[in-house]
């Protein structure tokens, strides 16, 4: 499986579900959307493709590697801004961003990376662009950005409120939402591929995901259900 790098603190708990469930094991590659659809565009032999966008996931589609004529949403995501509880920054707001004492911004590769283009049309829209983005430090994907601002090496990060929500940023963080009217829906989007020799798993692992069970169950770990 290769999965978008929101999902790296998500996927733990849902291997060792469906392991148990099912009897599959799950082996997974994490990367930005566009790194791993690049890969699987050259040839990488994946079984299924979760997105962090409809974007990338579609350009498998219209390479004509996928099972299906359109990919399909499991999930949505949620952009916000996070700092340390140490970083004298607190309380935090969606100003902080242009507070004075703020030098350095972790943003993901708007290029590579869903939620780093969602974070980088959310400045634009609030018209804070000019002003935070001399202060940017780049991750190639929002894992990296998150070890950014979780590291100290940037004093604020726009990340994935899934990594806001594991237990170790909850601990050592603060974050706020950053308001879904800033910035295009997160639809996150996957593909099974059509050459995989193991199709019928893959299906059934994203019917799985798309099951009232999980659906219902994406709040808990920073996500949003898409039924």
């Amino acid at each position: 499986m290769a999965a978008a790098a929101d999902l790296q603190p998500v996927m733990p708990v849902l291997s060792q579900a469906y392991e148990h469930a099912t009897g599959v094991k799950l082996v997974v590659s994490f990367g930005s959307s566009a790194t791993l659809a690049t890969q699987i565009l050259g040839g990488a032999p994946m079984d299924i493709f979760l997105g962090a966008d409809f974007v990338h996931p579609e350009k498998i589609v219209a390479a004509g590697l996928a099972d299906g004529n359109a990919p399909t949403a499991y999930a949505k995501g949620t952009l916000v801004l996070w700092a340390r509880k140490d970083s004298g920054l607190l309380p935090l707001s969606i100003e902080s961003l242009t507070d004075p004492r703020v030098k350095t911004v972790a943003i993901a590769n708007e290029l590579h990376a869903p939620y780093g283009r969602a974070a980088a049309d959310a400045l634009r829209k609030m018209k804070m662009y000019d002003t935070v983005s001399p202060h940017f430090v780049v991750g190639e994907n929002i894992s990296q950005t998150a070890q950014f601002v979780e590291s100290g090496n940037a004093q604020l990060g726009l990340i994935s409120l899934t990594a806001a929500s594991t237990e170790h940023f909850k601990e050592i963080g603060t974050y706020v939402l950053v308001p879904t009217s800033q910035y295009p829906e997160i639809r996150q989007c996957a593909v099974v591929m059509k050459n995989s020799d193991r199709k019928a798993d893959a299906h059934a692992f994203l019917d799985w995901l798309l099951s009232p069970a999980v659906q219902e169950n994406w709040a808990k770990v920073g996500l949003r259900a898409v039924r």
